[in-house]
């Protein structure tokens, strides 16, 4: 998302106008939080806000506030631009400070999103990919809908958002409506908008959640040898986006090699298997099944080639 340099202080006391009536039934009569809580630990405790090389230290100050605010708790910054700790950024957090000190340092996108299975990225540009540009409101309630494992939304820079080499590494896009004469949305102001979105849709899982008696497993994931969260296995669980992302250079390495390939046109021609094993959500065991073929073919080839040789 791009943004503007300028108007941070204005930041807290402006971005939640727009839904400050709707938010206001989660406070009783008394002021107290009643829900807050309840989504801390739920749904929301599996969610990663992942910032790709942010720059401004009052943005990444002001993501934590927002962060708390909405119940989430779990930053991580890709190759950071600036210091989180900066005495701007502890400023901007007020109370969230916690938040940037909880939060996990990585060198690349790929580390961030480490035992992930779902990951929506964020982008205002207009691609022609056959994976369409959604709406927050209709898109962000999917990261919730495997609360035992870790999701992730990936945010990109300030002046340029995410490449679209970064853009490969998630499943779904989201673009925020905005004025066309104006587009142009602030780092943190849409951050503040999703963890909305977020909160509000996992407010209403808590809901159903209360009314259908399901309940749903807690646990920690890891990250760069750091604990954050996870859940629990199952042979049935989405696999892992570093596990598909293994399968992709593997599936890559061998249709180089059989000239399916081409290495002016191989990254272009990925993308297009991304999007594909994107829609079928894929999971670990159909992956390791995957995998397990492509090993058999080179197998396969270097043993043609070897008898060849004879």
């Amino acid at each position: 998302m791009s943004q503007e340099s300028h108007g941070y202080e204005n930041f807290a006391s402006l971005v939640f106008i727009a839904w400050e009536c709707q938010y206001l039934d989660s406070y009783n009569n008394d002021g107290e939080i009643f829900r807050q809580n309840a989504r801390q630990q739920m749904g929301l405790d599996r969610v990663r806000i992942v910032l790709v090389e942010p720059a401004g230290p009052m943005n990444v100050g002001s993501i934590a506030r927002v962060m708390k605010n909405f119940g989430l708790s779990h930053l991580v910054l890709v190759n950071p631009q600036c210091q989180a700790l900066s005495t701007e950024a502890l400023q901007m957090a007020v109370h969230a400070k916690d938040i940037l000190y909880s939060a996990v340092s990585v060198m690349t996108l790929p580390e961030a999103l480490q035992g992930c299975t779902r990951a929506i990225a964020t982008t205002a540009r207009i691609r022609h990919w056959d994976s369409p540009l959604e709406n927050p409101s209709t898109t962000l309630p999917w990261l919730l809908e495997e609360p035992q494992h870790p999701a992730a939304l990936i945010f990109g820079r300030e002046d340029r958002g995410l490449s679209n080499e970064e853009l490969n590494y998630a499943q779904r896009f989201i673009r925020i409506p905005s004025s066309s004469s104006y587009p142009s949305l602030n780092l943190a102001t849409a951050v503040a908008i999703c963890c909305y979105e977020l909160a509000q849709s996992d407010a209403e899982n808590e809901e159903g959640t209360t009314r259908g008696g399901h309940f749903r497993t807690k646990g920690t994931f890891v990250v760069n040898d750091r604990e954050v969260a996870s859940g629990s296995t199952s042979v049935h669980e989405l696999a892992p986006l570093n596990i598909l992302e293994e399968y992709y250079q593997q599936l890559e390495s061998l249709l180089l090699k059989i000239g399916y390939l081409y290495p002016h046109t191989a990254a272009s021609r990925m993308e297009t298997f991304r999007q594909m094993y994107n829609r079928a959500q894929l999971q670990t065991r159909e992956v390791a099944m995957l995998r397990g073929i492509l090993r058999q073919v080179e197998w396969a080839l270097e043993n043609r080639n070897n008898h060849e040789g004879l």
